[in-house]
């Protein structure tokens, strides 16, 4: 038995795509619904159980003997939620509750850390994992500090030799784009918010630069197409003997504007971006540039390589977002 939580989410409901079509057993999601469209993200998943999160416990102690990996995914991602009790609940609390159950049972552990563990990125992008080097990041948002404070928490148990899960291992990922993000709104990828604009051959407008190194769509993130994301944490769960905090990128920064002429040019259309104003409340605390090193992941082993910009958008748009059947 294997259970996601945040399993109805982008990233995790991807994960469980992977794991049915890997015949992985019996998997159950823990997550909340609501009343939106999230429900689709996993409506074509053959499902053990879904979990509410106020039962997890219950849930995971009734199943205990079964239970043979928990893959963290759940959070409250949102990078402008302003409540930092409920972040630090979600994101914090029950990570740390759920690391301390697997340790008792033996029962793996992935978790989804974060590229905005980073900051402004004046430290660098290194997935060093030990307590000095993460005690320099400086994150910019409760979100972000959310999931550091669980990383330090993390080296700080490693460090100590308590009891730890079998297997543990924090991937921090970085911009990640792919089917089943519809209900994120505002949070989803660019990819998926320029594509209804690119399809009606309408123009879209990306944040001007506000920092003189970076020209207007200059801004740069590394990109990731959520295939590859799968990809690392299907391997972990194939290799349990690895270990450790990993950064989940391409390695390649690349700009908001080749996103969006990509994704323009995926649908057989000439770029049309212009430009407005980076919003003034998220102005001061805007990145211009993230790139994850790579070579810890690559040391671990895994070696497949990652997707370029092009292709992911291209699969993007092609089988889902113009397919019909945008779901995984």
């Amino acid at each position: 038995m294997i259970l996601v939580t945040g399993g109805a989410g982008f990233i995790g409901s991807n994960i469980l795509a992977a794991l049915e079509e890997k015949g992985a057993g019996k998997l159950v999601v823990c997550d909340r619904l609501r009343s939106g469209t999230k429900w689709q993200n996993i409506a074509k998943r053959e499902l053990a159980d879904i979990v509410h999160p106020e039962q997890i416990f219950d849930f995971l102690e009734a199943n205990a003997k079964h239970m043979e990996v928990v893959i963290h995914m759940g959070a409250i991602s949102a990078t402008t939620e302003t409540d930092a009790d409920k972040i630090l609940a979600n994101n914090f609390s029950l990570s740390l509750a759920l690391w301390k159950w697997c340790a008792l049972h033996d029962v793996r552990f992935i978790y989804a850390s974060s590229a905005a563990t980073y900051g402004d990125g004046t430290q660098g992008f290194d997935d060093d994992g030990s307590m000095e080097h993460l005690a320099h990041l400086r994150p910019l948002n409760a979100y972000g500090w959310s999931k550091h404070l669980f990383d330090r928490r993390v080296a700080r148990k490693v460090w100590a030799g308590s009891r730890k899960p079998p297997q543990w291992a924090g991937l921090k990922f970085f911009n990640v784009y792919g089917p089943n993000e519809y209900h994120k709104g505002g949070q989803q990828s660019v990819v998926a918010q320029v594509y209804p604009h690119a399809e009606k051959n309408a123009a879209y407008q990306l944040f001007r630069s506000h920092n003189p190194k970076y020209p207007d769509g200059g801004q740069l993130r590394d990109f990731i197409w959520i295939g590859d994301v799968v990809d690392v944490v299907m391997w972990l769960v194939e290799n349990p003997k690895v270990s450790g905090l990993f950064n989940v990128g391409t390695g390649k920064a690349r700009s908001f504007l080749d996103l969006a002429n990509a994704v323009y040019r995926a649908v057989g259309r000439e770029p049309q971006i212009k430009f407005r104003d980076t919003p003034i409340e998220i102005r001061d605390k805007y990145q211009y540039f993230t790139q994850a090193k790579m070579e810890r992941l690559h040391r671990a082993g895994y070696s497949k390589p990652f997707t370029s910009l092009e292709d992911g958008v291209e699969q993007y748009v092609k089988r889902y977002l113009a397919s019909g059947d945008a779901y995984r």
